[in-house]
């Protein structure tokens, strides 16, 4: 198989490597986390980039690219442990593309434009990363055609940043998909930070106002989120290479008894067994990737093994990197710290590693 990048892809690439070394700095990135967690700002600057329309068609304001794009872009995202919700705009892209509802191709262009922030809400407390896990109801309202919405979900990407929530409830013929816009009276938002300094919120929603997206909405939520894991996959390559050569650098500097740290053989077997376990969660990440548009039993196994593979890497070489460092590894100046700290919520998030470990087990059955 090519696994070689063509030259508008590698185009892509660059230009996202650009804006992530000169934009996005571990300076600013600090001083974002110290005041919001999050930043308008940094997003309307991707927006700039074209980077929310990714996945969209032309007639929605897109750029009509596919997921090895996707891939490239959360790559180099994961370099800069940029913390914007790109990813959930991929998703709700996902959602949206297919749906036929009345407004989709408004709420398309919004996206697409980077004007309006949309990310999905599906979690439910004690759900425990089941997507059928879901207590959330919507009824049609008595005058309209929108519905009524009521529910809790947990753990909101950026939800107090969202312009709005593509959010899954139980109805009469099954699971379904909802538009929820934020400013409604009946949203009730509780935000809060998580491990590596982003923003998440509790939503609760009573008789929330919402519009149909589609009545699929299991099959549509479960390609969304494997979605979902194929850009986590890519973004923690980002990182990881990142650490990595931030690791490489400091034993290349930093002497113990007169000579560089990398010079002690078994510090560099160590780095040797991180580049090991990059190299293999690369190649399950291209595997996660390329398998989205699959069957859908096809393509949920995959992601899953990807997903695993990405755990045992990012916890790995998350460890290593620290314990090379010492105990400066362990500060909030140090960026390897920050590093450590994505690493361990991207492992978390969609199901963590054995999760997906069940998952695999399940399907081989």
């Amino acid at each position: 198989m090519d696994f070689d990048f063509s030259s508008e892809q590698d185009q892509l690439r660059e230009a996202v490597s650009n804006w992530v070394r000169r934009s996005y700095t571990f300076e600013r990135r600090r001083q974002i986390e110290r005041s919001s967690g999050l930043s308008k700002e940094v997003y309307a600057e991707l927006a700039a980039l074209g980077l929310p329309a990714l996945l969209f068609g032309e007639e929605d304001g897109g750029m009509g690219l596919g997921p090895v794009e996707m891939m490239v872009v959360m790559e180099e995202l994961g370099r800069g442990i940029v913390r914007e919700p790109l990813m959930h705009a991929f998703m709700s892209s996902w959602i949206l593309a297919k749906s036929t509802a009345k407004a989709a191709s408004i709420w398309r262009e919004d996206i697409a434009s980077g004007s309006s922030l949309v990310v999905l809400a599906y979690q439910e407390p004690g759900a425990r990363y089941e997507l059928s896990s879901c207590a959330a109801t919507a009824t049609p309202a008595e005058s309209g055609p929108h519905w009524s919405l009521t529910g809790q979900k947990s753990l909101v990407a950026a939800g107090d940043e969202a312009d709005a929530f593509i959010v899954p409830a139980n109805t009469a013929q099954g699971m379904a998909l909802f538009w929820v816009d934020r400013n409604d009276p009946g949203v009730a938002l509780h935000s809060y930070r998580t491990l590596d300094g982003a923003r998440v919120a509790h939503l609760s929603a009573n008789g929330a106002t919402a519009h149909l997206i589609t009545e699929e909405g299991h099959s549509t939520l479960q390609t969304a989120v494997d979605l979902g894991i194929a850009c986590i996959c890519a973004e923690g390559i980002g990182v990881m290479e990142a650490m990595l050569a931030q690791v490489l650098e400091y034993l290349n500097v930093r002497k113990q008894f007169g000579v560089p740290l990398a010079s002690f053989q078994a510090l560099r077997h160590r780095v040797a067994d991180m580049k090991t376990q990059l190299e293999l969660a690369r190649s399950m990440s291209y595997l996660a990737t390329l398998k989205l548009n699959d069957s859908p039993e096809e393509r949920h196994l995959s992601v899953s093994r990807a997903k695993y593979q990405l755990g045992c890497a990012m916890r790995l070489i998350g460890q290593q990197g620290i314990q090379l460092h010492g105990g400066i590894g362990m500060t909030d100046e140090c960026v390897v710290s920050h590093y450590f700290k994505r690493l361990t919520q991207l492992e978390m998030t969609f199901g963590d590693t054995a999760y997906h470990l069940g998952q695999m087990s399940a399907a081989c059955r």
